[in-house]
């Protein structure tokens, strides 16, 4: 099952709020501070405490970092990708940057090339930001999800002079990727540019059915009459729950997808004028946004060009979302697309208690025979990186122990 995050962001977001309610939810410190040593730039301090405010009990994060503005996005993406972070916490803060570039740019009336950060491009907000993504990544977060945001309102003080709130980097960003927002009129900046690139670049807008596993709380400095908080709900999301109750009966009973309004969409689209790396990027925001699953395949187009065929396979209401994300961005004009029928195995969970420490499998249900199972990756990788031992060796070590009954623990 994907582990997925919710931002439940009903008194806003900012950086260092996210960077909260990520440690209030599991992230150790230590951790992370190591994470980001590897940025290779020193001066910075990242502080957490424990804090009350009002009914909720959350956590307070922020960066002490002496004032440095100025930064180009070539410098921070230069800075950021010489670091030997994971490849998706550097794809992802650059990511974030770069979106914060271009809403820049927008509203400047210039280029991305042109554009001189200031408050985003302080140290403090580079660690928040990176901080952030680490933090996903050390609690194995593969898809990010947000509920409608509250930007706030009034004025803010900026490199640029006082501002409306939100501030017009905020709301390009948020337009950027239609994001909700509502109707909250507070008066204060309840949702800064940081936390806004983060949801642009990383989460989808709405709220997933998922297993529940923790709940975090994440303070911001300004004190107000209700929580300034930012609530994170961690949990794993099945790979079909995003399909629908006819949809799930279905498979609990003969196992064989509905031809009904359930059925999932299958949507193609053929690229030849395209780098590779923009095409993976594709398909990870394809996941991200709830596919069920999207595939490459090889292809022989017009004029001899070596093609790819990018293939998503969605549930049907999403299909609008996909096919936006697909011609945004990828260079094709236009998508095929069909519904389709599946035959899908019941699955479940089990944990299996092994000397390497425990872990997931999944097994695979056919008519009530169980005819599979796997070790969850996230949970074997975790316990590689931990031992430090070969991931080959946790793999096979789960499933010897998965042969003792007398190891395994139902949830």
């Amino acid at each position: 099952m994907p582990r997925v995050i919710y931002f439940d962001c009903f008194s806003g977001i900012s950086g260092d709020m996210a960077l909260g309610a990520l440690l209030d939810v599991g992230v150790s410190l230590d951790a992370l501070r190591a994470m980001l040593q590897r940025l290779g730039v020193g001066g910075w301090e990242l502080h957490a405490s424990r804090e009350v405010r009002g009914p909720l009990a959350g956590t307070r994060a922020y960066v002490v970092a002496p004032e440095d503005h100025h930064r180009t996005l070539t410098n921070i993406c230069a800075l950021i990708s010489a670091a030997p972070l994971p490849p998706a916490v550097v794809e992802r803060s650059i990511r974030i940057f770069t979106l914060l570039a271009e809403a820049e740019a927008r509203v400047h009336g210039t280029t991305v090339d042109q554009v001189h950060f200031h408050e985003v491009g302080a140290l403090d907000a580079i660690v928040d930001i990176v901080g952030v993504v680490a933090g996903l990544d050390l609690l194995g977060v593969e898809q990010v999800f947000a509920s409608p945001i509250p930007p706030g309102a009034g004025w803010v003080r900026s490199a640029h002079g006082p501002i409306p709130v939100p501030a017009p980097a905020t709301l390009a960003l948020l337009a950027s990727v239609g994001a909700l927002v509502t109707a909250d009129e507070t008066p204060f900046e309840l949702t800064t540019p940081t936390g806004a690139a983060i949801l642009a670049a990383l989460a989808t807008f709405r709220r997933p059915p998922m297993r529940l596993r923790a709940v975090g709380y994440g303070f911001g400095a300004r004190r107000m009459e209700r929580p300034n908080a930012l609530r994170v709900w961690l949990g794993d999301m099945d790979d079909e729950t995003d399909d629908d109750d006819q949809d799930r009966q279905d498979r609990t009973s003969a196992g064989h997808s509905s031809s009904g309004g359930s059925s999932p969409v299958l949507l193609e689209t053929n690229i030849d004028d395209q780098p590779a790396e923009q095409i993976a990027y594709v398909t990870e925001r394809l996941r991200e946004a709830g596919a069920l699953d999207v595939w490459c395949t090889p292809i022989m187009m017009k004029k001899g060009r070596v093609g790819v065929l990018i293939a998503v396979l969605a549930p049907a209401d999403l299909e609008d979302q996909m096919v936006t994300i697909l011609l945004r961005e990828t260079t094709t004009l236009g998508v095929r697309r069909r519904t389709v029928e599946r035959y899908v195995c019941e699955r479940d969970i089990i944990t299996v208690t092994t000397p390497l420490g425990p872990a997931r499998v999944k097994r695979k249900w056919w008519r009530g025979e169980l005819i599979g199972a796997a070790p969850e990756y996230e949970d074997c990788a975790r316990i590689a990186r931990e031992r430090g031992v070969p991931l080959m060796t946790v793999y096979q070590t789960v499933m010897r122990r998965l042969e003792d009954a007398s190891s395994v623990t139902e949830y």
